[in-house]
């Protein structure tokens, strides 16, 4: 990922003082424990300043909404209390080319400032912190303890402390190439590393896009440069500087990332806080993604590794039932055959009524025959009675193994975070198991489980049909008895855990074979035999889907279906 250094800083708080100075607090919302929101309203527009203190992802750029989930942290409803109808009047650096700025509120523009709120990226040290006017620190996003931090304890009630100073050197537009490049040559070493190590407000990421610029190697060393490439180099070093001076700045998407100077640009983009909302929003839901996803297939897998051995004690329970018969066979030839037994008989070898074969009857020697016959009839009446009670848990067992599979499958499908959908999918998914008790409820929730979603995957037919496809239970079950019409033909894999897939087609409307192959191939795809050549698919009309009272989400039985054959491999070629 890249860091949110002190040049983004700089062109963040350039455009935040051109259109968004002065403004309104209207509200402050918490996403998480490391990030807040901060509703701002200008003459011209509304929007949210997001302002996070996380150790990798530190930040501050007009953000998203936040969602609607209601906010339960104290630290949002302090600044709400403190701020609530102030003006941000000002955006101050703390110190020289230190990431480390002062966001003053006032009542009105052109007033003193009543509190500061200061915004700290210093990676794993990152800290917001609201103090009042005499700089009393009133709250902190993170507090530091004494026996945490001896040097710089931020805690309520202390007088608010600047970070301690870098020692490292000032840059200065006016110095000259041989100063600067005696500095930087002083110890031997990579560029990369010598020039953020000797100079403030230089980032890694920085030096490498300025060594691109310059026609040089990222991997360039002081020793190994030629004094043209020393003046490429310190060439930029001056745009660089002159850019910071003059605040112009040029956003735009590189190969490995975004820059706010226009160097390496691939993708250009028209605003930087659009620009760096998007690349921040995708990498923490990149993280958030990994995670979710690590964690539901670990669930799952333990849920259903804990189901199929219960199911196999039932199976087992099961065939021991099934002698059941024999126990009453055995105790009707003994009991028809009275004449035969012994005293001390450890077994009987007696003609079966019906094919006349010999069978074998085990007896407990210090019982007589009715004794025996009456111990086999009681072993018939506890097996069938066992059978009575494990086949309806048996049938249970199965089917929460079946819809947990269903989810399973669903994950597989989604290997890697894409876009926002991608997520949404999974916490969908999430939330769909905490209302299935399947899990413990979660602190956080993007969304409501009622709110209907549409982010489907989607695809055309050769002739030109739109095929709809559910990404998880409840998107399964939106697009079979909500979206799906009268003339569409709804489509899964026969009998395999899989999407719900849908052909979307106009009245009168005829598919061509070719159509109903590609859809098929899609439904074989999106399933747990997304591996096989060949896989079975059934397909039918939307009516003739039900879904039965009671099942899970996702789950459904179909009737007057078609079986063609999909083909999951061929979907790789699209």
């Amino acid at each position: 990922m890249q860091t949110f250094d002190f040049t983004t800083l700089s062109a963040v708080c350039s455009d935040i003082r051109a259109n968004w100075l002065p403004s309104r607090l209207e509200q402050v919302y918490q996403r998480d424990r490391y990030t807040i929101t901060i509703a701002l309203r200008t003459l011209k527009s509304r929007g949210w300043l997001e302002v996070s203190w996380q150790p990798q992802a530190a930040r501050i750029h007009i953000g998203s909404p936040p969602p609607r989930s209601p906010d339960t942290f104290t630290f949002s409803q302090q600044l709400v209390h403190q701020l609530g109808s102030l003006a941000l009047v000002k955006i101050e650096t703390i110190a020289p080319w230190e990431r480390a700025i002062d966001l003053q509120f006032a009542r009105r523009p052109g007033e003193q400032a009543l509190y500061h709120l200061y915004v700290e990226i210093m990676g794993k040290y990152s800290n917001v912190i609201l103090t009042d006017a005499k700089n009393i620190i009133i709250t902190a996003g993170r507090q530091v303890s004494e026996q945490k931090s001896s040097v710089r304890p931020i805690l309520t009630g202390d007088v608010y402390q600047k970070p301690p100073s870098l020692t490292a050197a000032i840059p200065i537009l006016d110095e000259s190439q041989e100063n600067w490049q005696e500095k930087v040559s002083l110890i031997p070493g990579a560029i990369k590393r010598q020039l953020p190590k000797i100079y403030r407000g230089v980032s890694p990421a920085l030096v490498e896009s300025m060594l691109l610029e310059a026609n040089l190697t990222a991997e360039s060393t002081t020793n190994n440069l030629t004094s043209k490439e020393w003046e490429l180099l310190f060439k930029q070093w001056h745009i660089w500087l002159k850019a910071l001076q003059e605040e112009k700045f040029q956003p735009g998407w590189t190969s490995t990332g975004y820059t706010v100077l226009g160097w390496g640009v691939v993708e250009e983009a028209d605003n930087i806080q659009e620009l760096l909302n998007r690349y921040y929003t995708d990498w923490i839901n990149q993280q958030i993604f990994s995670q979710l996803r690590h964690q539901l297939i670990q669930k799952l897998s333990n849920i259903l590794g804990k189901l199929r051995l219960k199911a196999q004690t039932f199976e087992k329970r099961l065939q021991q039932s099934e002698q059941a018969d024999e126990y009453r066979t055995q105790a009707d030839l003994l009991m028809a055959y009275l004449q035969e037994w012994k005293p001390g008989m450890e077994e009987i070898i007696l003609a079966d009524f019906e094919t006349n074969e010999p069978i074998k009857i085990k007896l407990q020697p210090d019982k007589n025959a009715v004794q025996n016959a009456q111990n086999l009839y009681k072993q018939h009446q506890k097996l069938k009675r066992a059978r009575i009670a494990v086949e309806p848990l048996f049938a249970e067992v199965n089917g929460e193994i079946a819809y947990l599979e269903q989810v399973e499958a669903a994950i597989s499908q989604i290997d890697n975070y894409q876009n926002d959908e991608d997520l949404q999918t999974l916490e969908e998914i999430r939330e769909e198991l905490i209302t299935q008790k399947y899990l413990e409820d979660s602190e956080y929730r993007r969304r409501s489980s009622n709110e209907a979603t549409t982010n489907f995957y989607r695809h055309q037919t050769p002739s030109g049909f739109e095929v709809l496809i559910g990404r998880n239970n409840r998107q399964n079950d939106q697009l079979t008895f909500r979206v799906a019409g009268n003339y569409d033909l709804w489509f899964h894999a026969q009998e395999i855990p899989g999407s719900h897939v849908l052909l979307r087609l106009e009245p009168g409307a005829i598919p061509e074979e070719n159509d109903l192959q590609f859809t098929a191939n899609l439904a074989a795809y999106y399933s747990r035999a997304r591996q096989s050549e060949q896989v079975p698919v059934i397909y039918t009309e939307p009516k003739h889907v039900y879904k039965p009272k009671g099942a899970k989400p996702g789950i459904a039985i179909y009737k007057q279906e078609t079986i063609l054959w999909g083909k999951p491999q061929s979907v790789k070629e699209f």
